[in-house]
């Protein structure tokens, strides 16, 4: 039963200290000299002394005394850049050294009056002989007479993947010192955060040494490591509302044993996306990667072009080709002969660019596209072996005849396979085609001794011109020949295609799964996207605009698949992100979980699955409870998986000694995996599958 505990500052913050080292504490050997034999050391370092003590207050804040924390063995420093940051942040980063078994910390900024402050050292703190890192070393002081000292907890997660991102930063702002957001939220961009807290590699955060007052809360995927967030960069995510930890309901804190960094519950959630606002527009690049070709890079999407002229190549003959759904990668494709083409081609661009003050004004950019003609490793191969020949030739007074040039023109497609319903013939040129002539190309079924010509058409992919799609009714363990005339196709660089002829077979409907989902929702006005997902989450196949119905997931291939379910809350038929400025959240993404609690559809071939999907559990409002007991399945999923690859490891080398007649190494192998296996169902035992340590309760208001 979850409550809220009101303790000394003291007892507190100890229990915490007790609470993440408490599996070093009771295991660590007394010896910390070099281990001459038995179970490699796997302990992390402990600690022995603190001068100051850890939560020490009064601390001068122009003058701050340099720490000195001691272990019980001699200790390395790694990642320090990376891994050490400070709460609230300090303008420097205080430097770590290395001192006798211990390390010393000095402050190089003037502190803030009455300010808690924690200096935490995330797994930089390793033993030296073994590299076992101390997770979650944190040393707290305060420039006034007590310290903060209430927690709150969240998970940061992927908002279309639905996964976890971990090593997030969290910053809380206090919500009196900061704009109160009304159309415009500027918070992140103008002011600095109170406390700071980062998230482990499961998304779990614990903040720690927060007063009993509102705060904005926002969240952010540090990609670059520089504590600073960059739009277009990193992931972002935010609360709606102002969020006090001393209202928050109470959560379980433990030291997960086997990832080795304390967890908890959340209290709170963050969906993060990607907010590409604030993307400065610029021409940001410009190349000439083939001599027909040349590519435009933008800093933002939707670029408004005005205007764009070469001076040798008429506009007519310059094809603009958006490469990116948000246009900000553009490529030129010049129809005209190669003897035509300057290898120099010079012109303008006009277009809306961000100046100094981030406003958009109309300027122009000159363009200069260079192109060398830069001899392949095979072409040179090939030229080399050319030479030998015709000089082979002449020494034996022999006619040399030059080969016939090969075709420069170039197609991607298969030339072979499987077709149905889901799988169609692909055809990607290097050029976009000036001609295509498909009243000469010809499909052919064979089935049963029959042949037949079979009627087809082509499609033209939305987002890649160059790219296209066969399409036809395709039969079932039919056999197919196309074949695809010389000339038939031309493109830019004045290149035709030579004869192609391929074949191809119908799928066989026994090989592969068939899952049908029935979708249930109240709200028959909303609209949905089902994805069919690998395990890693990886899109395969996909339905919009699904309402309350019956849907079917045909030629899939047999293996592990996942079912997720986007709220197209628009009926755009897809994905949209958020905005923080304008608070707006992505649309959520759910992954289907069954009766058992399980993501992942286990499919066979010839076999077809059921699966009844519920919009509104499964898009029902977040709580601390369904967010706990997802995360608590998730967990689960995991442990399952790292016993199976344990259980799978163990018995390939079992398997591998018992062929090389090694049979006592057998059998300390088969105990190995007794003991871990064990172990593991210890851990699948807990409510969050965590294993071993659980903390009591702690309540968001622990003061």
């Amino acid at each position: 039963m979850k409550r809220n505990f009101a303790h000394k500052i003291t007892s507190a913050l100890s229990a915490v200290i007790v609470l993440l080292f408490a599996a070093a504490l009771f295991t660590k050997c007394a010896s910390t000299m070099t281990p001459t034999g038995g179970p490699k050391d796997t302990i992390p370092p402990v600690i022995v002394l603190m001068n100051p003590n850890n939560f020490t207050t009064e601390i001068d804040t122009l003058h701050p005394p340099k720490i000195y924390i001691e272990f019980d063995e001699y200790v390395q420093i790694k990642d320090q850049q990376k891994e050490l940051f400070t709460s609230p942040a300090m303008k420097k980063k205080p430097s770590v050294v290395r001192r006798g078994r211990g390390i010393v910390v000095t402050i190089k900024d003037t502190l803030k009056p009455n300010t808690t402050y924690a200096i935490n050292f995330g797994s930089s703190i390793l033993d030296n002989n073994e590299g076992n890192p101390l997770h979650a070393m944190r040393y707290v002081f305060s420039t006034g007479k007590e310290i903060d000292s209430m927690y709150m907890s969240g998970y940061t997660a992927d908002s279309y993947k639905a996964d976890s991102v971990g090593k997030s930063f969290i910053f809380f702002f206090p919500a009196d010192s900061v704009e109160k957001p009304e159309e415009w939220d500027s918070t992140m961009f103008k002011y600095k955060p109170a406390v700071i807290a980062r998230a482990e590699k499961n998304g779990i955060f614990i903040a720690q040494n927060l007063k009993p007052i509102d705060y904005r809360v926002y969240a952010f995927e540090d990609t670059n490591g520089n504590m600073e967030y960059e739009p277009s960069v990193d992931q972002i995510g935010f609360l709606d509302s102002v969020c006090n930890p001393s209202r928050m309901p109470g959560f379980m804190i433990w030291f997960d044993s086997l990832r080795h960094y304390p967890s908890a519950e959340a209290q709170t959630y963050f969906r993060m996306f990607m907010d590409r606002r604030f993307m400065r527009q610029t021409l940001s690049a410009q190349e000439r990667p083939a001599r027909h070709k040349a590519m435009l890079y933008f800093g933002a999407q939707n670029p408004e072009i005005v205007k764009l002229e070469f001076d040798s190549i008429p506009s007519e003959r310059v094809i603009y080709d958006p490469q990116t759904v948000g246009k900000d990668t553009v490529a030129l494709w010049f129809d005209m002969p190669a003897e035509e083409l300057p290898d120099t081609i010079k012109g303008n661009i006009t277009y809306f660019k961000h100046d100094s003050i981030n406003n958009l004004v109309e300027t122009t950019d000159k363009l200069r596209l260079a192109w060398v003609y830069t001899e392949s490793k095979a072409e040179k191969e090939e030229r080399e072996k050319q030479e030998k020949e015709r000089e082979k030739a002449e020494k034996a007074g022999m006619p040399y005849e030059e080969p016939k040039p090969k075709n420069p023109f170039k197609v991607t497609m298969d030339n072979s396979g499987e077709l149905n319903k889901d799988k169609h013939i692909n055809l990607t040129f290097d050029y976009p085609l000036t001609r295509f002539d498909t009243a000469n190309i010809v499909l052919r079924k064979m089935l049963n001794g029959d042949t037949t010509t079979v009627d087809y058409h082509f499609v033209q992919d939305t987002l890649n011109r160059r790219k296209y799609e066969l399409r036809a009714d395709w039969e079932a363990l039919a056999n197919y020949e196309l074949m695809i005339p010389a000339g038939t196709f031309q493109n830019t660089a004045q290149e035709q295609n030579d004869t192609i002829t391929n074949k191809y077979t119908g799928s066989d409907p026994a090989k592969y799964t068939i899952l049908k989902v029935k979708v249930h929702s109240t709200n028959i006005q909303a609209k949905y996207i089902l994805q069919l997902t690998n395990a890693q989450g990886k899109t395969q196949k996909e339905i919009r605009n699904v309402v309350p119905g019956d849907y079917t997931f045909e030629y899939v291939t047999p293996g592990e698949v996942m079912v997720r379910v986007v709220e197209d809350l628009n009926g755009n038929g897809k994905w949209d992100t958020g905005d923080m400025v304008l608070m707006r959240q992505p649309e959520r993404t759910e992954i289907y979980t069954n009766e058992k609690s399980e993501q992942l559809i286990a499919t066979k071939a010839n076999w077809e699955f059921e699966v009844d999907v519920d919009m509104d559990v499964l898009f029902a409002p977040i709580t601390m409870q369904s967010l706990n007991k997802m995360l608590d399945d998730k967990e689960d999923e995991r442990l399952k998986k790292v016993a199976e690859d344990m259980a799978k490891k163990r018995a390939e080398e079992a398997n591998k000694k018992n062929n090389n007649n090694q049979s006592m190494g057998l059998g300390g192998m088969g105990g190995g995996l007794g003991g871990a296996l064990g172990g593991m169902g210890g851990g699948l035992g807990g409510s969050t599958g965590a294993g071993g340590l659980r903390s009591n309760t702690m309540g968001g208001n622990m003061r």
